[in-house]
């Protein structure tokens, strides 16, 4: 019974590889064919795709901290959303005993159209340093 239920896999997986192997070739030649053939539009195709992505929220990161003394656990928050300019957003979450508050600020050449708070900058300097 254990030697049937070996050779089962055993041949299930090799139907398994020959799909894989099949798909492969077949997505790489379709991938292939939509490529340039010079280093020329290789080049364009690059920088098309460098300009497209300058405008993705790439610079991301968050600061969690105890906005008031009484709460533990660093409930609060900072979100900083930014592109390659340094412009987006910045999203505060302020935890309370009894509520929280959210809170959104424009970013815009990595400053903030209005005063940020030391957590709201702090989370702006480490989206300028991160990048994903």
């Amino acid at each position: 019974m254990a030697v049937v239920l070996a050779l089962l896999a055993l041949l299930l997986a090799a139907a398994a590889l020959a799909v894989a192997l099949r798909n492969g070739r077949r997505t790489s030649a379709e991938v292939g064919h939509d490529l340039p053939a010079d280093a020329a539009g290789l080049r364009r195709e690059v920088a098309a795709l460098r300009a497209e992505a300058a405008g993705a929220l790439r610079h991301l990161a968050v600061v969690r901290y105890d906005a008031f003394d009484e709460m533990g656990g660093r409930l609060s928050w900072s979100l900083a959303l930014l592109d390659d300019a340094g412009d987006g957003v910045v999203l505060t979450s302020i935890r309370g005993r009894n509520e929280a508050r959210t809170y959104a600020k424009s970013v815009a050449g990595w400053a903030g159209d209005q005063e940020l708070s030391p957590e709201e900058a702090e989370a702006v300097a480490h989206a300028r340093m991160a990048r994903m």
